[in-house]
């Protein structure tokens, strides 16, 4: 199992940082490791909203949010055979700043246990890029080349 951790500080309040996570739908058009991304439930955003994304390195997949409390915390899991884990944002409200402490984790299934180096390069570089990109998107920076 690999687990990576980033902390970072966003110039925003929780509820604008909260509101693009959670919008699984439109991920793609701020993260850069997704190449497209369209909601697949209805409503707002809740436990159990499901989205797919094309992910970089992996293709289509079907994501689903848990553990949903809103302006606080979320965790956003792949719905793949492959890879089980999950993204998970803790948002701590700093005062119209938010400190984002994220926590990428993949577990290799199956076969895939085999390449458990390799995806967990793919997701220190993954986490390190939707944390930039996150941050860029909400602080109206330009994306990074």
């Amino acid at each position: 199992m690999t687990v990576h951790r980033l902390s970072q500080e966003i110039a925003r309040p929780t509820s604008a940082v909260f509101a693009p996570i959670v919008d699984g739908g439109a991920f793609a058009s701020w993260n850069p490791t997704i190449r497209s991304s369209r909601p697949l439930s209805q409503g707002a955003p809740g436990n159990g909203t499901t989205f797919e994304w094309d992910l970089r390195g992996f293709g289509p997949v079907t994501q689903r949010l848990e553990e949903f409390d809103a302006d606080r915390s979320v965790r956003i899991v792949p719905e793949l055979t492959s890879l089980a884990g999950g993204h998970r944002f803790k948002l701590t409200d700093l005062g119209g700043r938010t400190r984002v402490d994220h926590e990428l984790e993949m577990i290799p299934r199956g076969r895939y246990r085999l390449l458990g180096p390799m995806m967990s390069f793919i997701g220190r570089r993954n986490l390190r890029a939707t944390a930039a990109a996150l941050k860029d998107h909400l602080e109206g920076r330009p994306p990074r080349g």
